[in-house]
């Protein structure tokens, strides 16, 4: 059984909240009361970090109570607790973190937002690994250029996007992530692709149709759009501001 025990207001209100709507059966206590015989993990706060000598303790931070949440459950699941996370490129990829091999968190952001989304999450982890399908080659080069002081490994994604029946529509890049954290890679420190005539042509076109002067960005431009630097709509403006 998971406890919480703590005087910290926003602690308790956060982890309460995160272990309801997770359907996670806890007791509350107060920090100097006797924890239940059948207490797996105590979650409580700073000041009452060596208060529970005899049973496993997670200190909440009061601004991530998640985490906390997820250190929990992996304890009593008796878990080795390794962070993974699956990575499927893509103009908003899909990422997906694994803690002891279950699914604790999952999102989809611009790709310009995902290095950070990518970054806060292994943070604090022990031994991390961020595992980044093959596809997408030049999204997925820019994020494998810009992580820094963590393990990636390149993956062969073949196969990883599900069936979707009906209601999941919009899910396969979350799910695509998910399995590609369940597959091994191969570890890289950097990832070097040449844009190809094609890529950069498509990238032109879709900048005229987003136009509203009905004219398409520059090479250059568009080669800094293939990296990740700009997006599209970013790319117009600095166009737009050139001819001016």
């Amino acid at each position: 059984m998971i406890v919480v025990a703590t005087s910290d207001f926003e602690v308790y209100h956060g982890v309460v909240t995160e272990l309801r709507d997770r359907s996670v059966t806890f007791t509350t206590v107060e920090p100097d009361e006797t924890v239940p015989d059948r207490t797996a993990v105590v979650v409580t706060d700073a000041d009452n970090a060596a208060t529970f000598d005899d049973v496993a303790t997670i200190v909440a931070d009061p601004d991530d109570p998640r985490r906390a949440v997820d250190q929990a459950l992996t304890t009593i699941r008796g878990e080795d607790g390794r962070t993974v996370i699956g990575v499927d490129p893509g103009r908003k990829p899909g990422i997906a973190v694994l803690n002891g091999g279950v699914v604790v968190a999952a999102f989809q952001v611009p790709l310009a937002d995902a290095v950070d989304v990518i970054e806060r999450e292994v943070r604090d982890a022990a031994t991390p690994v961020v595992r980044i399908g093959d596809g997408s080659r030049l999204q997925g080069a820019t994020l494998v250029n810009d992580l820094e002081d963590v393990r990636v490994e390149l993956v062969d994604e073949t196969g990883t996007t599900p069936y979707l029946g009906t209601g999941a529509r919009g899910m396969e890049d979350v799910l695509a992530a998910v399995n590609i954290a369940r597959l091994e890679g191969e570890v890289v420190d950097s990832r070097e692709i040449e844009p190809t005539k094609g890529e950069l042509q498509l990238i032109k076109d879709r900048s005229r149709e987003r136009s509203d002067r009905n004219r398409a960005i520059d090479e250059m431009l568009a080669r800094r759009v293939a990296a990740g630097e700009l997006t599209i709509d970013e790319a117009l403006a600095e166009h737009r501001g050139v001819e001016e």
